[in-house]
């Protein structure tokens, strides 16, 4: 009997400063978990960075370490492949095949697009209007089963299944419609400062987030500074208890324990114990990570040999995708 083919799966993330612990929880860490049971395409997204004005080498830098940050994770470049977005041209050729294919008022309604114009009212730019459909190119041009997503990215999700559905119709069965894919692991983590807040390193507040790199006493320090509640009792209640719940969430992700377990585990301690604690696992699990990521950032050409066959592997996929699809919509192809 053949072998059944495996789903694929299609993720990234933008280059635009360290991962944060909530990155780390909420997905990366869940990318090299889900190596063994999928087919795996992992992308820095540098192309969709530039909505918001960047320092070219600061760029170039920060997509160089993070592709080495996702190789010390565990990305196995050589069964799965490991790409920066810009490195494959056909992902914008078939993005404004399928801009073309969207309606501006679909655009009009992404809340991301009002949330970035609110932040950065200065510049308001066409590409912060129109990423969603490079988003939705990323994620089409591999025909992608599933796609890792968050509560905010699943109106990104959404879009990109209707513009597929949309192109579908008029020109005949191309995309593959993608689905969410929610990991049974990865809890959402919230900012040590605001804990009803998301965690991201974009917050001016440098307590509020752990990075990936920060060493232990860094870590400690902003843990003991984390806020909780006057209650004193280490008790799960997301809408009563968000700060203790949220590191009981982190604390759970490390050990691996229930919220129940970890309940009784500090009943009767006081905060700064169950603080401490929380610290400990998370230094503990990434000091490793932390290690392999600077042997890896050290070796330049080993890292830049990866993102050069990942490109190759990814253009294969792509160009073959586009060339189907420009073909579909009538653009005139000669022979190579």
């Amino acid at each position: 009997m053949a072998e059944e083919k495996r789903k694929r799966i299609l993720s990234g993330i933008q280059p635009t400063g360290t991962p944060t612990l909530g990155n780390y929880i909420g997905a990366v860490r869940n990318w090299a978990l889900l190596q063994p049971d999928y087919d795996c395409l992992y992308m820095v997204a540098d192309l969709h960075a530039l909505t918001v004005r960047q320092v070219p080498a600061d760029l170039r830098r920060r997509t160089r370490e993070l592709a080495a940050l996702l190789l010390a994770v565990g990305i196995d470049p050589e069964n799965h492949v490991l790409f920066v977005q810009s490195h494959v041209p056909a992902h914008c050729e078939l993005s404004w095949i399928l801009a073309c294919n969207t309606q501006f008022g679909e655009l009009s309604r992404m809340t991301q697009f009002k949330d970035k114009s609110a932040k950065h009212p200065d510049n308001v730019n066409g590409g912060l209007f129109t990423y969603p459909v490079l988003m939705a190119a990323d994620i089409l041009i591999y025909n992608a089963d599933l796609v890792p997503v968050g509560q905010d990215q699943t109106q990104h999700l959404e879009i990109a299944r209707n513009i597929a559905n949309r192109f579908n119709g008029v020109y005949g069965d191309t995309f593959i419609l993608p689905e969410g894919y929610v990991p049974a692991s990865g809890a959402k983590i919230m900012s040590l400062a605001e804990p009803t807040k998301k965690m991201s390193k974009s917050d001016t507040n440098v307590n509020s987030f752990i990075l990936m790199t920060d060493d232990k006493d860094t870590i400690v320090r902003k843990f003991k500074r984390a806020v909780t509640d006057s209650d004193g009792v280490v008790r799960f209640d997301r809408e009563n208890k968000p700060g203790v719940s949220n590191l009981m969430a982190i604390y759970g992700t490390f050990t691996g324990k229930t919220m129940e377990e970890i309940e009784a585990e500090f009943a009767g301690k006081g905060y700064g114990d169950f603080k401490m604690a929380v610290a400990e696992v998370t230094a503990d699990a990434l000091t490793p990570v932390q290690a392999e990521y600077n042997r890896i950032l050290a070796d330049k050409a080993y890292v830049d040999g990866v993102l050069k066959n990942g490109a190759e592997r990814a253009s294969r996929i792509a160009n073959r995708t586009v060339s189907k699809v420009y073909r579909k919509v009538g653009l005139l192809q000669l022979d190579k």
